[in-house]
Parts: structure tokens; sequence; C-alpha cells
């Protein structure tokens, strides 16, 4: 009987495999012939669905924001239909990363938002994910109620990201990320709408 991996369409595997590898080695390690061995497929599937290690790059960090956006819309959802408060969607995010493992699947956005920085090639696809975070942060914040969500909402994709940085980093508990978010959150619904949160 096939395992998942092995029953999931051959792209996907191709994709799964970079992250891995990403995660594992660096942007340096992924090789057309680790993936394939990685991934259970031949050589040839490879280039086959990706041109360019450019593309295979490319389209691993967008697979994996969309999943995350498509997780974390769920729960933009569940805000707005259960009409819960700040303290338990602050809960709520800490039950998340408290449930996110610290392994390279997801070390390897990291990787790949760095590679960025050292490949333009690249910065439009982490421009595209930074968006969706965007635009997720302000559904949710919307949510919660919160004034001048959009104009928050980078602000606090900056602070999960760098928060869940350091916890990939140090092993930092979770609850730091949900303390942070509730900090900011409170601040950012006690003003008025168009004023600014004080420093």
């Amino acid at each position: 009987m096939p395992n998942a991996a092995s029953s999931a369409p051959t792209r996907q595997r191709i994709i799964t495999a970079v992250l891995q590898i990403i995660g594992e080695d660096g942007v340096a390690a992924v090789t057309n012939r680790r993936i394939a061995r990685q991934a259970g497929v031949s050589l040839g599937s490879v280039t086959y669905h990706f041109e360019t290690q450019h593309d295979l790059l490319r389209e691993s960090l967008l697979h994996f924001v969309r999943e995350e956006a498509r997780h974390f819309t769920e729960l933009a959802d569940q805000c707005r239909t259960d009409g819960i408060g700040v303290e338990d969607a602050a809960s709520l995010a800490g039950q998340v990363a408290c449930g996110t493992a610290l392994d390279s699947a997801h070390l390897a956005p990291f990787e790949l938002y760095l590679h960025a920085g050292r490949d333009e090639r690249l910065r439009a696809a982490a421009a595209e994910a930074f968006r969706a975070y965007d635009r997720l942060a302000t559904r949710i914040l919307g949510a919660l109620g919160v004034p001048d969500a959009e104009r928050l909402a980078a602000t606090t994709v900056a602070v999960v990201m760098g928060l869940q940085l350091r916890r990939l980093a140090t092993g930092s508990p979770a609850e730091d990320l949900v303390d942070a978010l509730l900090l900011l959150t409170r601040g950012a619904a006690a003003q008025p709408a168009g004023q600014d949160v004080p420093a």
C-alpha cells in the first residue's frame, strides 16, 4: 500500500522535497539528483515539471505560503463566525504556534526569504508571499474589531515573523508570541481609527 508521500502528484512531491532539503541543508543543497531521490521520482520528472532551479525555488516558496494562508484563513473565518475576542484569538494563535513543529519544513521559508535578498528573481515571489500574509492579518485584525486593520497588518506580520524566527533559532516558547500579539492588538484596538499607536 503506497504511503501518502508516494501517492501525491509528482509536482507536489517535488515541491515537498525541495522544502525539506532547504530546511535541512539550505538552498545550496538543492540539486535535481537530491530532489529526485528525496521525492522518489525520476530525475527527468524534476526537469519536466521545473525548467530551472529558480522555478523550483519560486514555486516552493509560493506553495508554502498558499498552504499557510489557507490554514490561517480558516482561523480568521472562525474568528468572524464565532465572534471571539482578542484574548481568545491570541490564545488560538498560540495554540497554532505550539502545534507548529520546529522542523526543517518551517525553516525553509526563512531560508528562501533570505535567498530572495540575494537573488532578485525571487523577490517578486517573496513580495507576493508577504502580500498574502498582510491580507490575512488585515482580515483577522478586522474580525477582532481593530481600527485601521489594513494599516497595522504589515507590523503584525513583522512581529509574528520575527517571533517565529526567534522561536526557530532559540527554541523560545510559543507563549512569547501570544504575549506580543496581545500587546500589539490591545494597543491597536484602543486607538481611534487613523491615530498612531504610541511608541
